[in-house]
């Protein structure tokens, strides 16, 4: 694992890494090593997971689920 365990983080600083693996995403994909691609994809499993588990009954947009995407596609 690279970083602090996402468990241990507070909101303010999960939320933090989450934007900044984010951000840093395409940049990392396009020009990245294969290693460094590979410890990316993991960091944001680990941070996404935390954030999963911390807010299991988070808002999801209708357009965002597959019936929300079949309705706009028939329009």
């Amino acid at each position: 694992m690279t970083g602090v365990d996402p468990s241990l983080l507070d909101e303010q600083q999960l939320m933090r890494e989450l934007e900044t693996i984010h951000r840093t995403r395409h940049d990392t994909l396009l020009h990245g090593s294969n290693d460094a691609l590979r410890a990316h994809n993991i960091r944001m499993a680990e941070l996404e997971g935390e954030y999963l588990r911390r807010n299991p009954r988070r808002p999801v947009a209708r357009g965002r689920t597959r019936a929300g995407a079949r309705e706009r596609g028939a329009e």
